[in-house]
């Protein structure tokens, strides 16, 4: 099984290439939870995220052969740019095979890398497939994402950072995809404070490790569904999932719901970008998905911050929705002059802000001399939500919440 050994060894080949990441004191945190929080601020890191310490390690273990091949593996994102900067950095020859909608940011950034980017298939597991038979067709070797015990080491190298900056941690709390980076982070840190619990956190829609962990093997979900995109994988590796049984203390789960909420906080109050999977540990630890004492030390490994600009905006939107910051809002109203102004009016009579109005009189969801109003409005929280409601009620209007 993977060993401190192993983690230690892959710090000293990394070196020069991976950057040792910030861990921050965060007292907007410590003062929301109780706890004493700090953030391992991965999402610094070089390509912006993780996969690059185990990239990294993997090809810097390969044999002379091995390097005059080639590497290649499939990726729809942070794997694909960890592994073709670092397989540039040591003058390999990398293949990214990436499916066909991956997003075009995502496989720019893989060719600046120094990677060949082929795009096939419409999901991850054909993008493998195809990985798979340029392997076999053109003698490369295949870097798994996160089922080899030198990439799970390279990841592990966090762990050791963690210990070395945060001495009195008490608690880590990393995200979960396929577990390479819980399984290299949980054997560094029990290994250096065999004392120190360490809780793996999944998306909802993509939690297949509870599962797994009540049966006793490997369990595969049929599909995924979350917008944490970084850890949507069906299932765990074999060797990240025997190190997790052995050295992690507690998984859990967080909600899309959750996620967004953490990182629109990570945003807001801490000014720290970060994507879906690297706000899943914070979320854990804002809705208390697991226990923890008043004033422990805890510290969320943010994994990443690679998150496409459609997608951030979907997501702060739902955050603004969760945390009462933003209504959207339908009525239906006489078709008459005035009847909007009288709308309006309540709603700023209130102090309530609105950012758009759509008016339509050809609905043909109201009759003819009605109309059809839906309005965006920004709050100041659930109980300004429930005084602006209240008074378009009490005034007689039929109001549908849609956000």
């Amino acid at each position: 099984m993977l060993s401190l050994a192993d983690v230690e060894a892959a710090r000293e080949r990394i070196d020069g290439v991976v950057r040792h990441t910030p861990l921050e004191y965060s007292h907007t945190f410590s003062e929301m939870t109780g706890a004493d929080v700090h953030l391992k601020l991965e999402n610094f890191q070089r390509t912006g995220a993780f996969k690059i310490r185990g990239a990294t390690n993997r090809i810097a273990t390969l044999s002379e052969e091995e390097r005059e091949a080639g590497v290649v593996t499939a990726s729809a994102g942070n794997h694909a740019q960890g592994v073709a900067l670092a397989a540039t950095r040591s003058g390999v020859d990398s293949t990214i095979v990436m499916p066909e909608h991956a997003p075009i940011s995502k496989v720019k950034a893989t060719e600046r890398y120094g990677g060949r980017a082929v795009l096939h298939g419409v999901d991850y597991a054909e993008a493998q497939a195809k990985a798979h038979e340029i392997e076999r067709e053109e003698r490369r070797t295949y870097v798994h994402a996160f089922d080899d015990e030198q990439v799970m080491a390279g990841q592990g190298t966090i762990g050791l950072e963690i210990v070395e900056d945060c001495p009195a941690v008490e608690t880590v709390v990393v995200p979960v995809g396929g577990g390479g980076l819980i399984s290299g982070i949980a054997t560094a840190v029990t290994g250096l404070k065999p004392e120190v619990r360490v809780i793996g956190v999944q998306a909802e829609g993509a939690a297949s490790l509870p599962a797994s962990l009540r049966a006793g093997e490997v369990r595969e979900r049929d599909s995924v569904n979350t917008i944490a995109d970084g850890i949507a994988t069906r299932r765990v590796g074999d060797l990240p999932f025997e190190v997790i049984r052995e050295r992690v203390d507690e998984v859990v789960t967080v909600t899309d719901e959750e996620i967004a909420v953490a990182l629109t906080y990570l945003l807001e109050r801490a000014k720290t970008l970060v994507e879906g999977a690297g706000a899943v540990p914070l979320a854990a630890l804002l809705f208390e998905a697991f226990d923890y004492e008043e004033g422990e030390t805890v510290v969320p490994a943010l994994c990443g911050g690679n998150i496409d600009t459609n997608q951030l905006t979907t997501v702060l939107v739902r955050g603004l929705v969760e945390t009462g910051r933003y209504l959207k809002i339908r009525t239906v109203l006489r078709d008459r002059p005035g009847a909007l102004q009288d709308l309006v009016e309540i709603i700023s009579d209130h102090r309530a802000n609105i950012y758009a109005i759509q008016h339509d009189r050809t609905s043909r969801d109201v009759a003819m001399n009605e109309a059809d109003v839906e309005i965006d409005i920004e709050t100041r929280g659930h109980d300004h939500i429930d005084e602006v409601l209240g008074a378009l009620r009490g005034a007689g209007y039929p109001v549908e919440v849609l956000a």
